[in-house]
């Protein structure tokens, strides 16, 4: 066991306060890097040194993993255990000892989000709802309901139908003997408001509260603390109202922004010394989030050295970006001796994996991508790759099962079953089976029978493919992968997807990219050749090393990591901050928290990087370097790329294509020119430009009323 008063003694001077802090509430502001873990274990330890008995002590923090951590760091320095759980294990603990006294038996099943989902369908059939309202958005209705304990006897008149699909939801949990997820919140708040002695039970069990991350508080959370709490005041909280990035979970700073109106007196310690990173990068950061009104005052500061400036490249493109990337990381592990995991590249959204994955796998570099998978097997990927299979290979069975209900066309496990065992008989393809008996003369010569919604469905698949098949005997690969997406109607089975559908969808015009630069690169571009690329490359990178591997990453993974080099790239206007946001000040501000998140990530070595044209929402867009980087003072950049652009407000000029890009036959119009596009529909070139990419078109579309930036030599235009 470690001597806990000599490690004390180790601490900083405002690490020993918050350490050493005893009776009344406190707010430890910890920085980045600045050792939160280390004051929150030790404090604990202190208080049972002091004669607070360990079972008068709970500690709260928000996954399994973290209260795992500090369990084990607290236990170096005492004999005796702590509860340190998470929010939910808590309330789950709670309801089992208590859950009697609201209607529930102890032994209630706590349903996971399949059961959940289904048990809303069914409520929503029973109110003849299901077309009325969207399953999305009642989920996420309910959920931020029961987040921030809203009372099922709210009056809102536009949301009158969504409450009363809340008022039957719980009815019908409760009729189950069971809970959701967000009831092991929901409920025990209600349990501790409502029965004032099972309140006085738990009030008196613990004398000592501590949380973790209190940033990231939603409103029940923030309801069971102060409930639980009562007039003791002994509330112990560590948090960073700057990397506060988790509103879209329900998380609410204005918890910690008003702890001292919540308890007058409140001590508070800023934990200013970070541990982390170079000076250098800590100016930057500090820089940038000042721009935030809403926020505590501190100043992050660090004894280790200036350290190197802040690399910025401006690319041309994102493949150029990329390539940088990767160059930049093979140089500090050949020059510096900096291992692949000492590395992270972090990126605003998944999509922007794509380009990096490709250029990653071309030059051997082993990665890893940290709290997502690899892009070419996502789901939403995957679903397109297997039409794409089936068209090149009518006997891929495999590929027909995956597809065959995407969207859902109503057969069943027996119907497909059925359905093999005739295709197999007759001698044919899967596929050729299901394009040849498809009009309602050939299903009587089916040797099995199908109701009228399988009928509607099977002649549904077979117009899809039919257009599949004569597309693959085209010119243009990207013209088919698109119509494997929209003709198929698959966007549709997204709309039946979790919150995460605009993520999906950036991924699925990533691919139609994809097969467009594949199609101008490649000598004999065909069909086949695409997925067996797109095969070895899955393959390739299911067989990387992953113990000495780059870490890939969104920047709301990396919260809590470091890194010897990191890498933010994407940095654009519309991208980070994201074009969501930018009609809300407060959206921009956590986009703002965001970036300062990703800055303090990196010990010594930081790059960003931007593009000034990237492919974006399925078209080539004329990027700007994002408001953030020009945050940040002049004097800690260095500018990597071949004009200077440190400003949002600046352009990077105009670039000459490198020779060894390949060029190609391109469009050719001029401005005033009505031209016609396979997706977009019939435009008008409203202006041109020579661009590092070739010659590129800006053209307004009448179909939607937009106006995209069309890079001339991948965009399939025509005439009319």
């Amino acid at each position: 066991m470690k001597n806990l008063s000599q490690e004390i003694d180790t601490l900083n001077p405002q690490q020993m306060q918050a350490v050493r802090h005893n009776e009344g509430p406190m707010l430890v502001l910890a920085g980045a890097g600045s050792g939160k873990t280390k004051v929150a274990t030790l404090r604990i330890a202190a208080l049972i040194a002091s004669g607070v008995s360990p079972d008068k002590i709970l500690g709260l923090t928000f996954t399994n993993k973290a209260a795992k951590e500090m369990k084990e760091r607290v236990e170096r320095y005492a004999t005796h255990a702590v509860r340190i759980s998470t929010f939910h294990s808590l309330g789950a603990k709670i309801l089992r000892e208590s859950i009697t006294h609201l209607g529930f038996t102890s032994d209630f099943a706590i349903y996971d989000a399949d059961d959940s989902e289904k048990l809303l369908k069914e409520v929503m059939r029973e109110l003849n709802l299901e077309k009325a309202l969207e399953l999305k958005a009642v989920k996420s209705f309910i959920s931020n309901a029961k987040n921030a304990f809203l009372s099922t006897d709210t009056e809102d008149d536009e949301k009158a139908a969504f409450f009363e699909v809340y008022r039957r939801y719980l009815d019908k949990l409760k009729s189950c003997n069971a809970v959701d997820f967000d009831d092991l919140l929901y409920l025990p708040v209600k349990l501790l408001k409502s029965f004032p002695q099972v309140l006085e039970i738990y009030q008196s069990r613990w004398s000592h509260f501590l949380v973790d991350e209190y940033q990231d508080t939603n409103g029940a959370q923030y309801l069971f603390i102060k409930l639980l709490i009562g007039t003791r005041r002994n509330l112990f909280v560590v948090g960073d109202p700057d990397q506060s990035i988790y509103s879209w979970r329900g998380a609410n700073v204005r918890n910690i922004l008003s702890f001292e109106n919540d308890f007058p007196g409140a001590a508070i310690v800023r934990l200013e010394q970070n541990y982390r990173s170079t000076s250098t990068i800590l100016k930057a950061a500090n820089a940038v989030i000042k721009k935030n009104a809403g926020r505590y005052e501190k100043e992050l500061w660090s004894a280790l050295g200036d350290g190197e400036k802040i690399g910025v490249f401006g690319a041309r493109s994102d493949r150029e970006e990329a390539s940088f990337v990767a160059r930049t990381i093979l140089s500090h592990s050949k020059e510096k001796g900096i291992g692949f995991g000492k590395m992270c590249v972090f990126y605003r959204t998944n999509f922007q994996s794509r380009v990096l994955e490709d250029e990653l796998l071309s030059r051997k570099i082993p990665y890893t991508i940290v709290g997502g998978i690899s892009f070419y097997l996502r789901k939403e990927i995957k679903d397109i790759l297997s039409m794409l299979r089936l068209i090149d290979n009518p006997h891929d069975l495999i590929s027909f099962l995956r597809v065959v209900n995407l969207p859902k066309r109503g057969f069943g496990e027996t119907t497909l079953e059925k359905l093999q065992e005739a295709h197999a008989v007759s001698g044919l393809s899967i596929l050729d089976f299901m394009l040849t008996h498809y009009q309602d003369d050939s299903f009587g010569t089916l040797p099995f029978t199908l109701t009228a919604k399988q009928k509607d469905g099977w002649r549904d698949f077979a117009k899809s493919f039919m257009l599949l098949k004569t597309l693959a005997n085209g010119d243009s690969l990207k013209e088919l992968v698109s119509a494997a997406v929209y003709q198929t109607r698959y966007v549709s089975v997204l709309d039946e997807d979790t919150p995460t559908k605009q993520e999906r969808l950036e991924n699925i015009e990533e691919l139609i990219v994809k097969a467009a630069e594949w199609e101008e690169g490649a000598e004999e571009p065909t069909l086949s050749q695409f997925l067996e690329e797109i095969s070895l490359v899955s393959s390739l990178d299911q067989a990387d090393n992953k113990e000495e591997s780059l870490h890939l990453m969104t920047l709301h993974n990396g919260k809590g990591l470091e890194f010897q080099v990191a890498f933010l790239i994407g940095v654009e206007e519309d991208l980070f901050p994201h074009i969501n946001s930018k009609k809300d000040e407060k959206l921009i501000e956590e986009e703002r928290r965001l970036f300062y998140v990703g800055l303090t990530r990196a010990k010594e070595h930081l790059f960003i990087s931007y593009a000034q044209n990237r492919s974006l929402w399925g078209a080539m867009r004329r990027m700007r370097a994002s408001r953030f980087l020009s945050e940040i003072p002049l004097y800690l950049l260095t500018s990597l790329s071949n004009y200077q652009s440190s400003s949002a407000s600046q352009e990077p000029p105009q670039a000459v294509a490198p020779a060894a890009a390949k060029q190609s036959a391109s469009f050719i119009g001029k401005v005033g020119d009505a031209v016609f596009h396979p997706q977009f529909g019939i435009g008008k070139i409203v202006s041109s430009q020579n661009g590092s990419l070739g010659l590129i078109y800006d053209v307004h579309f009448t179909k939607d009323n937009k106006t995209r930036c069309l890079v001339a030599k991948c965009a399939p235009l025509s005439l009319l």
